[in-house]
């Protein structure tokens, strides 16, 4: 397995392919292009950010759907490019793909806060560009993992004129956590009056009074944890939803297929016990998201009491997505599968359309870079998405992006940690163990499944390797850098159960290599312009043919 450096300018398993990065001008508009997007002038930003929701958990907020999206646009292909927490939520701030940023994971070596705070990438973030603008601004819950680890547990990231989030105990649970309060401690124990997201809700509050009081634009990221793992509702929620069945769509544990890659063919059927297991997880996943949803309820309420409403912009979306049973894969992220890296996405605000949906592909490097437009700010030249205000406010120009980089890391090397930082369940897919602490403050599985069978062999539950692919319209492409490929036809197989990669032309596998190929390394203008240039034409063999799995060696 290969195991690729950032910025190192080489990627294996690309042969043959033609990598052209055109410099281009920087699509991002100036100040006076940028005030022109909103006919208000620094509108407020409210942007409520979850925890590993897929798109179907948005159908069951009926206080989301009533607040946001009866009043806004719905966006049908959000993408992450990470489906990864730390890597996701470092692409927001930045607007940059994780191969810019240096955290291409939630820890060890190659990401988690440590590598972000290592690199600087704090220092310029859309927090530090609005608050240079006159902006008041609040980060408010889950901030990067890892956080604060050797910055110390008082320790405030540039840019937060409020910054509320924990440093110590367990906040994932939801109870038992410290929070730093402007590097203030603030403890937390196992009351009903602790409840993370709550808590997290009446600082938001406060926060959106002070700047109303003060005369002061706002821009707001409150990151709750809901439903992350694991996914502890709140009091008055738990066990609500004990009888909702897990959803099965076509995709749910499919017989395994000749052509999945290999490292899913690992991966046997589910078991009724792994079945039993999913199934209460996706019940408590919902059962957290009411607090989730009764809190965005409040904060328009509040802003529409407040007289802010209509000069704000409310945008809820989650920092990657999350199946559960698809693929016989029982809970987890990080495949290149729509399931962990599309994810929901509604906004309302001023100029924004009612009850419209948008089939823009969008992604979350486009945030920063979008954010910044509507605020009248021009980000820095480092930003590789692209701004998508002029879709969020009705425009009818096509958004230019074709294709979106996906993309996955194993976890390289140890991050020392201290036992007071905050627990971290392990991001591992097919784990889905409650994690409890141990007494030195590490986790540690209860039922002591440190592996997981697949076949006839026992081997570690990390099992999806390094992948680099794209997202378009209408396909996905993905490469490993064994030379193994997948290419699903989304107009055929919308749940991605048929790589048909073997069975197009020999022309369209080495179009759809030259057209990642450019995205891999891309900078700033460069990703601009490589996901704006036309997608493949599949086209498929006459016949079909008897083709071998592509190795390195032979692979275009």
């Amino acid at each position: 397995m290969s195991h690729s450096a950032p910025r190192s300018g080489r990627r294996v398993g690309i042969a043959g392919a033609l990598l052209v990065v055109a410099l281009t001008a920087v699509v991002v508009p100036g100040p006076a292009r940028a005030r022109a997007a909103s006919t208000v002038a620094r509108p407020n930003i409210l942007f409520v950010l979850a925890d590993d929701m897929t798109r179907a958990d948005l159908h069951s907020m009926p206080g989301v759907k009533k607040s946001i999206t009866d009043h806004g646009l719905r966006f049908t292909r959000a993408m992450v490019s990470v489906s990864l927490c730390c890597p996701s939520r470092t692409s927001i701030l930045r607007g940059q793909y994780a191969h810019n940023t240096n955290v291409l994971t939630n820890g060890g070596s190659n990401g988690g806060f440590e590598t972000a705070y290592r690199y600087g990438d704090e220092r310029s973030t859309i927090a530090t560009w609005l608050r240079r603008r006159g902006y008041d601004t609040a980060l408010i819950g889950k901030y990067l993992n890892g956080f604060p680890n050797t910055a110390g547990l008082h320790y405030v990231p540039p840019g937060w004129t409020d910054f509320v989030s924990p440093v110590a105990g367990q906040p994932y649970t939801q109870f038992d956590y410290t929070l730093s309060v402007n590097g203030h401690l603030e403890r937390h124990g196992h009351r009903a009056a602790d409840y993370g997201t709550d808590v997290y809700l009446r600082h938001a509050q406060r926060f959106i009074d002070a700047a109303h009081r003060a005369h002061r634009p706002f821009f707001l990221d409150l990151a709750v944890y809901a439903p992350h793992r694991p996914a502890t509702p709140a009091p008055r929620d738990a066990h609500t939803l004990d009888g909702l069945a897990l959803p099965r769509t076509p995709a749910f544990d499919p017989p395994r297929r000749r052509t999945e890659p290999r490292w899913l063919q690992r991966v046997p059927p589910l078991t009724a016990r792994e079945i039993t297991r999913t199934t209460a997880l996706f019940q408590r996943r919902r059962e957290s998201l009411r607090a989730v949803d009764r809190a965005v309820v409040a904060l328009v309420d509040q802003l529409r009491a407040l007289h802010e409403l209509d000069r704000t912009y409310v945008v809820f979306t989650s920092d990657n997505g999350f199946h559960q049973g698809q693929y016989r894969l029982p809970a987890g992220k990080q495949t290149a599968f729509d399931t962990d890296v599309r994810v929901p996405l509604v906004a309302r605000g001023p100029d924004v359309p009612a009850r419209r949906a948008t089939g823009a592909l969008v992604g979350n490097v486009d945030f920063a870079p979008t954010f910044a437009q509507l605020a009248g700010v021009t980000p820095r030249v480092f930003v590789d998405g692209r701004s998508f205000a002029k879709v969020l406010t009705g425009g009818v120009r096509p958004f230019p992006r074709k294709a979106y980089l996906i993309e996955h890391w194993p976890e390289q090397g140890v991050t020392p940690r201290s036992p007071r930082l905050p627990l971290e369940p392990e991001d591992r897919d097919q784990e889905d163990t409650p994690l409890q602490p141990s007494p030195s403050g590490s986790s540690h599985r209860r039922h002591h499944h440190h592996r997981h069978r697949y076949g006839q062999g026992i081997i570690d539950p990390d099992i999806i390797p390094e992948y680099h692919g794209v997202r378009t319209d209408t396909y996905t492409y993905v490469e490993y850098p064994d030379g193994e490929r997948e290419l699903y036809d989304l107009r055929r197989d919308p749940f991605q159960l048929h790589n048909v990669y073997t069975r197009v032309t020999r022309e369209t596998q080495i179009r759809l290599a030259q057209e990642l190929a450019p995205l891999l390394d891309c900078r700033a203008a460069g990703c601009r312009d490589a996901d704006s240039r036309p997608t493949v034409t599949i086209r498929y063999e006459s016949r079909p043919r008897r083709t071998p799995r592509p190795t390195a060696r032979s692979a275009p």
